[in-house]
């Protein structure tokens, strides 16, 4: 009888959304309201999603073909080609004055204005105010960036016929979810094109797990509370390892005689051992007496073309938030602006301009003779830093650990 019900109750959201047929079809829409027939609504109410949310969200719902990445209906098409050929965008683009200095300003604002709830949230989930404020800047300009896609046509979309069908299919039963409980409403739930929700861009999924109410009025508001925002940014980072008490790295030189090829969270060693092989912070203050014992490892993203770190694990709690190390970087680099504004103290040397396609061919020459490079897909992790290193140590050079 279980089994009965729950095939009818799909079958009514199913000849709903079937019948809800707008005016002038696209090329996808059949294919479209078939897929939610199918596959969304038996998972959903699975789910516990009921019948009177699936009707109300779904009821006429059209994929949103132009969205960028999609491949086809199922994720069977061809997907996108990556544009290897496109040019290689160096780390220093991201580090420029005039990017960080309207930030600066307006994350100071905010932390007197909020200084009193910015303690209480910092004293919850021990993630400092400013890195909070960080990511809030780089990931909506502290909710001044335009965030105008309708979540759920988003996320069904993509799980239409986007790359990657499972995964965005269990988001958007995840935003089904998030609907149901009451804590925004769908014309205030809007996403990036990528599905991430609100001012601290959180997919469903995170939402659900990491979203908190701050301010006491029963609902986990990212999309207009700033309060909300902030202290579920911190609670994000707190459980993804946040180690409180630790700064997220330092800026140092780092001597000829400590080669770039031991960079890498896999080649951690106290900080003191750093010391004692001559690493010395930029600032000419020393090392915090807590931080010696504790590890880190060397952080290079332009390998010796730029300026050189030691990064504690908050450096990689950072980057669960986005894998890129640049990301990562301009977060930590924010947030400590937000005292004194001034830039790296090491220069970005000048560098000779490649393509992704290169990076690639580099990459897999790199394999072929042995070394994890991390991937060959034209991008330039630390693998590939300290393999190109690696390479130019056995053939008799200085290693730089970066193409040129």
């Amino acid at each position: 009888m279980i089994r009965i019900l729950s095939n009818l109750a799909a079958t009514a959201v199913c000849v709903f959304i079937l019948h809800a047929e707008p005016a002038r079809a696209g090329k996808y829409d059949a294919q479209f309201r078939q897929f939610l027939q199918s596959d969304i609504a038996p998972a959903a109410l699975n789910a516990g999603i009921s019948q009177a949310t699936l009707d109300r969200e779904l009821s006429g719902l059209t994929p949103d073909t132009s969205l960028p990445g999609l491949v086809g209906p199922g994720g069977k098409g061809s997907p996108p080609k990556v544009n290897f050929q496109a040019e290689f965008r160096t780390p220093a683009r991201y580090f420029k004055d005039n990017h960080f200095n309207a930030l600066v300003s307006s994350g100071r604002r905010l932390m007197q204005k909020h200084a009193s709830t910015l303690e209480r949230i910092e004293a919850r989930y021990g993630v400092p105010k400013r890195i909070i404020l960080a990511i809030w800047a780089r990931e909506s300009g502290y909710g001044g960036a335009k965030i105008p896609h309708d979540a759920i046509r988003v996320l069904a979309t993509r799980a239409f016929m986007g790359q990657r069908p499972d995964f965005f299919k269990s988001e958007l039963i995840a935003a089904l979810k998030i609907l149901q409980n009451g804590d925004v409403s769908r014309k205030a739930m809007k996403s990036s094109w990528g599905g991430a929700m609100g001012q601290p861009q959180f997919l469903p999924s995170s939402y659900l797990k990491y979203a908190v109410d701050f301010n006491g009025d029963g609902k986990r508001n990212i999309w207009t509370s700033e309060v909300d925002t902030m202290a579920s940014i911190a609670n994000y980072l707190t459980a993804h390892g946040w180690k409180k008490g630790r700064d997220w790295g330092y800026e140092v030189f780092l001597p000829n005689t400590v080669s770039c090829t031991r960079e890498g969270p896999d080649n951690r060693q106290r900080i003191s051992a750093f010391v004692n092989e001559g690493v010395k912070r930029v600032s000419g203050r020393p090392f915090p007496d807590h931080e010696l014992r504790q590890p880190g490892n060397i952080l290079l993203p332009a390998g010796r073309y730029g300026p050189a770190f030691i990064a504690t694990e908050n450096f990689y709690v950072l980057k669960e938030y986005n894998e890129s190390d640049t990301y990562a970087l301009f977060v930590g680099h924010l947030a400590d602006r937000y005292g004194s504004n001034k830039g790296f103290v090491g220069d970005w040397k000048p560098m000779k301009e490649t393509t992704r396609g290169a990076v690639r061919n580099l990459q897999q020459r790199l394999e072929g003779l042995g070394h994890d490079v991390g991937g060959a897909d034209g991008l330039i992790g630390f693998k590939t830093r300290r393999s190109i290193g690696k390479d130019q140590e056995k053939n008799g050079f200085f290693a730089t650990c970066w193409v040129g």
